[in-house]
This record gives C-alpha cells, structure tokens and sequence, in this order.
C-alpha cells in the first residue's frame, strides 16, 4: 500500500483518515441554523450568531460561518462579485431578467439543499419546471460532489429537454459534466448572480414547502428513509398538492399528466411524461405571489 501512496502522491496516514462527523452539538446547532435560514434567508454570520447567542447557545462566528458552509447556505443579500472561484466551466449569464414564462419546458431551474438526518446530514437537489412547478427529478447525497446533481439532470434529460436551464453559480452547476449534459441537449444556461434569491425564486419556494411539509416534520434515520419519504411527498407534491399560483392545479395537471414514477439509487424520482397541457402565463418576475403557492 505504501507505494501506491507514493505513486498517487498521497501520505498512507490521508489515505487511511476517515472525517470525523460532527458532533451531537454541531448537528443540534446545524438544525436551528437550518430552520431559521428558511424564516430568514438574508441573515449573514453575524446576525446567525446573535440569534444562536439570544437562544443560550455559546458560539462564535467562525464556528457558525464554517456550519453555515458545510450546510451549503449563504445569506442572499446582492454582494459586488469581483472573482470566480476555480473549477467548472466559468459563470453563465443570467438570461431570465423580464423573460415571460409562459409554456412548460421554456425554462428549468435547480438548487441542493441541506437535509437533515436523524444522526447526520445529507444534501438534497431537484429539478423543477418553472412554469407548472413540477419536479422532474431529485437525488441525494452526502457530499456536495457534482455526481448526484448529474444523475439527477441525466434522468430529467431522459424525458423532455429545456430551452433554459437555469441554476447558482456553484460547482456542481459549473463541473463540465453538468454543463455538457445540458449544451449537448441544446439548452441555454444561466446562472444567478451571487447571492440573489430571487433569480431562482421559484426552487427556494420548492425548499421552502419541502422543509415545513415533510422534513421538519419528520426524523429520518438514515438516507434511505429519507429517500422512501421523499419519494411519497414529491410523488404527492407533483400529482395531488395545489398551488394557488396555478389557480389551484397540480404541478403535474399543469405540466403534463404523469404515466408512471420509477424510484433510482439514492432515491432519486424518475417520471415519464405525456405531452404537455396548456396552462396560463407566468413571469419570472411574479415575486408577489410566489411565497402564497
């Protein structure tokens, strides 16, 4: 083993370490910090620290800002951008400013979310039809590496292609895997500016129904039962919940029926589609009205 730790240019202590997981305090803080982001997305470090302090809770801010980044959270107040960190293809411009939305498919948008776990944490990202709100596909996992977020594009490619994609500005989105999945399809894509919500306001409205009507009122023990659980709730969130931004319609009445659901590694949802109904307009810039779906 110790030559091929030298050939690969590694240590055989790093090849032997296992990450510690957090600990029992960490995961305590990471659910409060998660809750309150939902509530209040435009608090940075500081503000998260004061209200972890108002609570008893002794933290500084260094610990709270690596939590926050571990969780992949960021506050969403607009910031001048003046680097792009390195990986990926680059940034895409955002294409979407004062676009009518106005059939399912012209534009598609995805994010990954925290998620927690009984004892732990995993990610979570989707991939949402911005017109009709329907969820193509999700995956889990419990890194922040760019494979899941690509198996989930893969299984949403396998059915219908978008004419926009539209995404944050994270690795994950910029890997060249990802990117060239959707430039092979002949999709477009654009990327939110740093830190603007409301550039892909419609999939934080998705995180944030998520959260309130099924994670938050569950304890899964381990991936897999989040992934069962998962896989009913989009299931019901696609097929039977109505939005009142839909005049009070399914996601799945709007988008087109679905015919049938597979479930994939990591509990991932896979729908076939019927051709497309139609459904009335909408517009990227409907703020107002999206948090009252």
């Amino acid at each position: 083993m110790g030559r091929q730790c030298e050939l690969l240019g590694l240590s055989r202590a790093s090849y032997y370490y296992v990450a510690r997981p957090e600990s029992a305090e960490n995961l305590e803080l990471m659910r409060l910090l998660d809750e309150q982001y939902v509530r209040t997305p435009f608090y940075g470090v500081p503000r998260m620290t004061a209200w972890l302090r108002q609570r008893g809770r002794a933290v500084n801010e260094k610990r709270v800002r690596r939590l926050l980044r571990t969780m992949g959270l960021e506050a969403i107040y607009p910031r001048p951008r003046t680097s792009v960190s390195a990986g990926g293809t680059g940034v895409f411009p955002y294409l979407l400013r004062d676009v009518v939305v106005e059939r399912p498919d012209q534009v598609w948008a995805t994010d990954i979310t925290y998620l927690r776990l009984a004892r732990g944490f995993a990610y979570l990202v989707a991939i949402m039809d911005w017109y009709s709100r329907y969820v193509l596909a999700w995956e889990l996992s419990l890194t922040l590496e760019a494979d899941f977020c690509v198996r989930a594009l893969e299984r949403a490619l396998a059915q219908r292609r978008p004419e926009i994609f539209n995404s944050d500005q994270g690795s994950q989105f910029r890997s060249e895997a990802f990117t060239g999945l959707l430039l092979r399809a002949g999709a477009r894509i654009s990327m939110d500016g740093r830190g603007r919500v409301f550039d892909n306001i419609f999939v934080e409205r998705l995180w944030r129904t998520v959260k309130y009507e099924e994670v938050y009122l569950k304890d899964y023990g381990d991936v897999a039962a989040a992934g069962d659980s998962l896989e009913q709730y989009f299931g019901f969130y696609n097929q039977e919940r109505i939005h009142t931004a839909l005049e009070y319609r399914t996601p799945a009445a709007v988008y087109g029926k679905a015919t049938s659901t597979r479930r994939g590694a990591a509990g991932a949802l896979h729908n076939v589609l019927c051709p497309p109904r139609g459904a009335e307009q909408s517009t990227a810039s409907e703020v107002g009205s999206i948090f009252n779906n």
